[in-house]
């Protein structure tokens, strides 16, 4: 991808090192307006079609978070069952309507292969947030952004990573898509901890393959813990046949703090694309890790409206534009007045 404007963000195929390098610095140069010390009404009168056909909390407000803060508007459909979808309207019906109401859509949707269906009949960029257990291209944006930053804090890069990637690999689209980004980097060495049946699909470990990356498959935790990254995943109950069949293989895998110390190196960033599954019979990652520095899943949510502020920059060509339209915060530089 060499320019961003105007385009589709439909999969992590579109993205090269380089791109990824600009979505970074975009991303960087976002802080300030992210943490409220200064604002941009660069988006001013643009409005964002937050489209979510599929239950979501921090996709959905990161994306409509990430919009507000450079300027702009967010008109929101929750649900499919809340959509003339519904009714039997097409996707692409749907696009070539909402698209004449918004100047960039985010969608998300259960079935693989939807948000691309559906950028064919819209007139404005489409940004994919997640469709079914296919891709969820900003989620791995803001994963590799997180792992450069946590990778930089001890003085290392992402070359060279060893990335464990623990849980359902089936069906975690987030996985899926991560994989793919590493792949455009160097001498990556995956561990891929899953039960048999929730193994990493073949497609994924061929292009792991591809690129020249070592990987081990295996069903085992312990013993397999030494890397720089723990990437846990939730069992993705809603992608199962039935609850009975996710059942079986929710709480295989725990993480807490006892494991933690026994197993891992003391830097091992441990990151998570949440909800991480805090029920008793889950409880992916215990809440004893909490107060644990190297615990990442706060900063990746931080990160997440970071990525996506560059995201909708970059497509809407006003990535430049950013200081011309600053303006002071009122809200932070006047709250003791409350």
């Amino acid at each position: 991808m060499t320019s961003f404007k105007g385009q589709h963000i439909l999969s992590v195929d579109q993205f090269d090192r380089d791109a990824i390098q600009q979505v970074f610095h975009i991303a960087t140069s976002m802080e300030p307006y992210a943490k409220r010390e200064r604002q941009t009404k660069v988006l001013d009168g643009a409005i964002l079609g937050n489209l979510f056909f599929e239950p979501s909390t921090r996709t959905r407000v990161s994306f409509g978070t990430a919009f507000n803060l450079l300027g702009g508007e967010v008109r929101e459909t929750v649900g499919k069952e809340n959509s003339a979808l519904a009714k039997g309207e097409s996707l692409y019906d749907t696009a070539r309507v909402l698209s004449g109401y918004s100047d960039i859509i985010a969608m998300r949707h259960p079935d693989a292969g939807s948000v691309a269906e559906f950028a064919t009949g819209s007139r404005v960029p489409v940004i994919n947030g997640g469709d079914g257990a296919n891709e969820h291209p900003t989620q791995a944006l803001l994963d590799l952004f997180t792992i450069k930053r946590e990778l930089a804090f001890h003085g290392q890069d992402i070359d060279g990573l060893h990335i464990a990637m623990i849980g359902d690999l089936r069906y975690g689209r987030t996985v899926h898509s991560l994989s793919k980004l590493l792949c455009l980097f160097k001498n990556i060495r995956f561990t891929l901890i899953s039960p048999a049946e929730l193994a990493m699909p073949d497609k994924v470990i061929a292009e792991i393959e591809n690129a020249g990356h070592r990987y081990e498959v295996t069903d085992q935790l312990e013993g397999n813990l030494d890397a720089d990254i723990c990437y846990q995943t939730r069992i993705q109950e809603e992608r199962f046949p039935t609850q009975e069949e996710a059942n079986k293989y929710r709480g295989k895998f725990r993480l807490n703090q006892a494991i933690y110390t026994r197993h891992f190196q003391s830097k091992t960033v441990i990151m998570h694309p949440l909800p991480r599954d805090s029920r008793t019979e889950a409880n992916e990652l215990d809440n004893d890790l909490n107060v644990n520095p190297n615990l990442a899943i706060f900063r990746q949510t931080d990160n997440g409206v970071l990525v996506r502020m560059a995201l909708f920059a970059l497509t809407l060509g006003v990535e430049n534009l950013l200081k011309k339209y600053e303006r002071d915060i009122v809200w932070f530089s006047n709250k003791s007045e409350f």
